[in-house]
């Protein structure tokens, strides 16, 4: 592990031609949680089903109009599918255009057969690609106090996780062990936030099985989980949204507001649960500039003076 940071880098390099790098997560044979097997990826329509490797997609933006900030996303899918197109790959560019580097996270869904514990494969993918992102800033001219991490659905729900739990479960007895694993800022979109009350049905039974251990419901109930040191959050939803309860965003907005985080919410009278870049109904469509304007309120997209 002593050479991870430069062969990040010279997969970076070597495929820079292409506009996207595919960065894995863990050296073959040192991933936790995992009892061996092989797995075949398993895609279909832009949907991928089962991961075989957990890895990150690297969007880097203009030197030019890199502001050195940069943000991990986590595609949707309930935690049974990575919808990593429209709610990954089409972010990722759209951040590229105001200066920020995106990663396209395809993480371990807690379905996949390999998984010992199936619920702790998304948050140790999650913590480890921070970890790797913030070990190799300087490499790729990121700012390492300027990290953040966005979600959709369940994508949303793990991105509070992750914005919430602070014990590290990425620990692998490796160089990245004492790399923190706390994002800067976060963005949620109509997440699937609790699994207690309000908890959207499939998330829940996908994540913490039919009958879970309480310890895991409340652990991964972010709005139950919010402190001090919390990240400043953009949080949105559509009161209209059918499939994940608006009270998800409400009740995690208001553990924020309680704990003095600097948050923003905005419900929007409609979307239902399909709130995209683009093509959204009425108001809706304002979400992007919203976001773009509260990322350069909170400071996150001011250059660093040279």
């Amino acid at each position: 592990m002593k050479n991870l940071a430069l062969l990040f880098f010279l997969i970076v390099a070597v495929n820079a031609a292409f506009g996207q790098e595919i960065i894995p997560l863990w050296e073959k044979g040192k991933m936790p949680n995992s009892k061996g097997m092989k797995l075949k990826k398993i895609e279909d329509r832009e949907r991928i089903t089962q991961v075989d490797a957990p890895s990150m997609y690297a969007f880097f933006t203009s030197k030019e109009e890199n502001t050195g900030a940069a943000v991990l996303i986590f595609p949707p899918g309930g935690y049974q599918k990575l919808t990593y197109n429209i709610a990954g790959f089409q972010l990722a560019k759209w951040f590229n255009t105001f200066g920020v580097n995106a990663f396209v996270v395809m993480y371990r869904l807690p379905t996949s057969p390999d998984l010992v514990n199936p619920a702790f494969g998304p948050i140790m993918d999650g913590q480890r690609a921070i970890k790797i992102i913030r070990k190799n800033a300087s490499q790729w001219e990121i700012d390492a106090a300027k990290i953040g991490v966005m979600g959709a659905s369940a994508g949303g729900g793990l991105t509070v996780n992750l914005a919430t739990i602070t014990t590290d479960y990425a620990q692998i007895k490796d160089d990245l062990d004492a790399v923190s694993i706390q994002p800067n800022f976060q963005i949620v979109i109509s997440g699937a936030i609790s699994m207690t009350q309000n908890a959207h049905k499939g998330s829940y039974e996908a994540l913490l099985g039919k009958n879970p251990d309480s310890k895991n419901e409340q652990l991964f109930s972010g709005e139950l989980n919010v402190t001090a040191v919390t990240p400043p959050a953009f949080v949105i939803c559509a009161a209209d949204d059918h499939v994940v309860n608006p009270l998800n965003s409400i009740q995690y907005y208001q553990a924020l507001l309680k704990a003095k985080v600097k948050a923003a919410l905005h419900i929007f009278p409609q979307g239902d649960h399909a709130i995209a870049l683009r093509n959204n109904p009425g108001s809706t469509q304002l979400w992007p500039v919203l976001c773009e304007a509260w990322l350069t309120e909170m400071g996150f997209l001011t250059k660093a003076q040279k």
